[in-house]
């Protein structure tokens, strides 16, 4: 692991607290994601459920969830350490940032009273791991299309439908359902149901997805036939209003993508930055060739320009005023610069960067995906076209 080769000051909000926690971060890094042990969430296609438990007990599950919730108390802050850390010690397959940057905070802000006390806890000790069901084979970005129901029936729902490409599908027992409670209604019949799945009947999980890269989280396909849940675990208690809070949280959702694209381009530099250092070619180092050095000098200048966009806007977001537009500059363009950015550090490795012993090769792989998933960067335009 290497210190960012930006020359970018400390922002304001990473104050002393912020670096004695990415210390702490660092440090169960070292133990629980050796080289070693990310290979074997590769081949395994997930990361042990002992990790999770772990990672409870070092206080990095709900991090940004309240004390009086069984949670850490911190803000989004130290979820941003979080992903950078993740980055820089090759362990992004962790999908611990889902669990707690996306799941928790819609329990937080949106469950009831008794909804918060019954998972968030459980959430927080690893006891639950969190998903969240919105994509299905016929819907992707475009949430209101929608086709799995969760009717009522007496006093509980009936889920049926289908969801697919699912991060953490494999694992979570606890999966936020993305269904339409009232099908007339489009958007505004559109509800967010909390199902643990362990005594869940007529839900099963399809196949461990086959990636080109993130080989190591679990994603999957997720069945819901006739799964029947009590009408308390409808998130918020109200039906109709789970587009909205989706609305409502899917900045943050975005920009935690910006921050792990950022995190991923530093990592890349960084690494890169050594390896040219102590290869010689013609006998000299290749850094010491000028096409060498203009290409890292255009990473890390745009580089740069990232750190201190993404810098903005988790400012912006900490103060509540981070708007869905300015989510969606930052999702878009900071991985449409991760992709250019790995992909001219890999050609600097030659031959040894399409190995995939090198850790470059790898972040190539799992860099595709991020242009992709929370909303494809062509929807991203689409949102920021319509505040122009």
């Amino acid at each position: 692991m290497h210190a960012s080769p930006l020359n970018v000051p400390s922002p304001a909000w990473r104050d002393e607290e912020l670096v004695m926690f990415e210390d702490s971060v660092d440090r169960f890094l070292k133990d629980h994601a050796t080289p070693s042990a990310t290979e074997r969430w590769r081949e395994n296609g997930a990361v042990p459920r002992e990790l999770w438990i772990q990672g409870g007990r070092a206080g990095l599950l709900c991090l940004s969830t309240p004390e009086e919730f069984g949670g850490m108390g911190g803000d989004y802050r130290h979820e941003v350490v979080l992903m950078e850390q993740l980055a820089r010690h090759g362990a992004d397959h962790w999908g611990v940032s889902l669990h707690n940057a996306i799941v928790a905070p819609y329990i937080t802000h949106y469950g009831t009273e008794e909804q918060k006390r019954r998972w968030l806890p459980r959430l927080a000790t690893g006891e639950l791991i969190g998903a969240i069901a919105m994509t299905e084979p016929g819907a992707g970005s475009d949430l209101q299309g929608v086709k799995t129901t969760a009717l009522p029936q007496g006093n509980q729902l009936v889920v049926n439908g289908s969801k697919t490409f699912i991060t953490n599908g494999q694992m979570a027992n606890f999966i936020l359902v993305v269904a339409k409670t009232d099908p007339t209604q489009g958007a505004k019949g559109i509800s967010l149901i909390g199902l643990e799945t362990d005594a869940a009947e007529g839900f099963r999980r399809g196949r461990n997805l086959d990636k080109i890269g993130m080989e190591g989280n679990d994603t999957s396909e997720l069945f819901f036939d006739d799964v029947r849940t009590p009408a308390e675990n409808l998130v918020g208690a109200e039906p109709g209003r789970g587009f909205y809070q989706l609305m409502e949280q899917l900045p943050q959702e975005r920009l935690n993508i910006a921050v792990q694209g950022l995190a991923v381009i530093e990592a890349a530099l960084a690494y890169t930055l050594e390896y040219v250092k102590g290869r010689n070619a013609f006998g000299k180092q290749v850094i010491e060739f000028q096409n060498t050095q203009f290409k890292l000098a255009e990473c890390k200048t745009e580089a740069t320009v990232a750190r201190v966009f993404v810098d903005h806007c988790i400012e912006r977001l900490v103060s509540g005023r981070l708007d869905a537009a300015t989510a969606s500059m930052a999702k878009y363009w900071v991985t449409d610069l991760q992709g250019k950015i790995v992909d001219e550090c890999l050609q600097l490795f030659g031959g040894y960067g399409y190995m995939n012993e090198y850790p470059i090769a790898r972040m190539w792989k799992d860099s595709r995906v991020q242009r992709i998933y929370g909303g494809t960067n062509e929807i991203m335009k689409l949102l920021i076209a319509r505040t122009l």
